[in-house]
């Protein structure tokens, strides 16, 4: 089911006018052209689209050909690392939607230079022009510890992981570091912020299964989920949050949590991924197994002076593969936001969309 987005009526007393210009990093990335679409849909006509591939302003621009009439979407090709650029992209604007992240980095070094380096960058640049009303940090879950009780409901107030650079993966340790970063930021200089904080963003486009259902690391999927929900929230349903956040009056210097309603279990989800998409032989490992090899893995990785990465550590089961619950409240009472895409039509979107991908494989 498909319902009309939370944004549709520009009746809110937004904190920027349609004509403002506002800016989005990252915005030929997955989840960025859907916050661009957003915007767009939603009557902002001002729009300053930073991107750093040619081949990414090239897609982005087919991709917004259908916006053309009425609008102005300048699309920036730079390098956030520069300092030059950030002044180019920052210079005017109101609101910033900062999407740009070094996701694909394998080493600490490069994800922290494309993700924290670049977002200082930026800041540094938007202080000084005066203009902004509101600086959007889109984070994700992977910065929670979630290292709590035994049951967890996992909610803005949770403890961000404190030595992200024990879980292994680089993206968490700068994701942890570009959100204390807009802290400081925000209590130094006045930064006036968002925390935006999704779960799984899926659908057409982002196909591979999460992390959080299994690995199949070792020639065999390995379900480590079971019983847990998996936090997903579909890419239109994130886009809306992330907008509805850089805009609605009450979300300043607040943390948000995007996640849908009615999210499948993992068993669930790999259950229907098998069923719409391909069959194939998977091993369940119950929590206690699971918990166990990771911090085997963790014990042979300190043995052999970390010869072998700790890729599979206690830190990343308590984030992965704990038994957890997610909380979207403060989303919906603080800013009102609701589910457009039902989470049955986003995975029947999404298992169509693996099943034709599989099918030209």
């Amino acid at each position: 089911m498909t319902t009309a987005s939370t944004l549709t009526p520009i009746s809110k007393p937004f904190i920027a006018e349609p004509s403002d210009l506002i800016l989005v990093t990252g915005a030929g990335g997955f989840i960025g052209a859907a916050v661009v679409e957003a915007l767009l849909d939603l009557g902002f006509t001002n729009l300053r689209c930073f991107v750093r591939a040619t081949a990414s302003a090239s897609k982005l621009r087919r991709r917004l050909s259908q916006h053309s009439r009425g609008v102005n979407v300048e699309i920036m090709q730079g390098n956030l690392l520069s300092p030059a650029d950030c002044a180019r992209a920052s210079a005017g604007v109101s609101v910033v939607y900062h999407l740009a992240a070094g996701r694909g980095e394998k080493s600490y070094p490069d994800a922290f230079l494309n993700s924290v380096v670049t977002t200082r960058n930026l800041l540094e640049a938007l202080v000084s022009t005066g203009f902004l009303r509101r600086f959007v940090n889109v984070s994700s879950f992977s910065v929670y510890s979630n290292r709590g009780s035994r049951d967890t409901t996992l909610d803005e107030s949770c403890p961000m992981e404190s030595h992200p650079e024990l879980r292994g993966e680089a993206y968490t340790f700068a994701k942890v570091n570009q959100d204390k970063l807009v802290l400081e930021y925000a209590n130094t200089y006045g930064v006036p912020y968002v925390l935006v904080r999704p779960g799984h963003v899926y659908g057409p486009g982002n196909l591979p299964m999460s992390g959080r259902v299994g690995i199949d690391t070792f020639g065999r999927f390995l379900h480590f989920g079971g019983p847990n929900p998996i936090p997903l929230t579909y890419l239109n349903n994130c886009a809306d949050a992330i907008v509805l956040a850089g805009l609605h009056p009450l979300a300043d210097n607040e943390v948000f949590n995007v996640v849908d309603d009615d999210i499948p279990t993992s068993r669930q989800f790999l259950r229907q991924y098998k069923h719409s998409v391909r069959p194939f032989k998977s091993i369940y490992v119950p929590h206690a197994i699971a918990y166990l090899f990771c911090w085997c893995w963790e014990l042979f990785s300190d043995w052999s002076d970390r010869e072998l990465p700790p890729v599979f550590n206690r830190r990343r089961w308590h984030a992965f593969w704990k038994k957890t619950r997610y909380s979207n409240l403060r989303l919906k009472t603080r800013l009102g936001w609701t589910q457009r895409v039902s989470t049955a039509e986003g995975l029947r979107r999404y298992f169509d969309a693996c099943r034709a991908e599989n099918l030209n494989a």
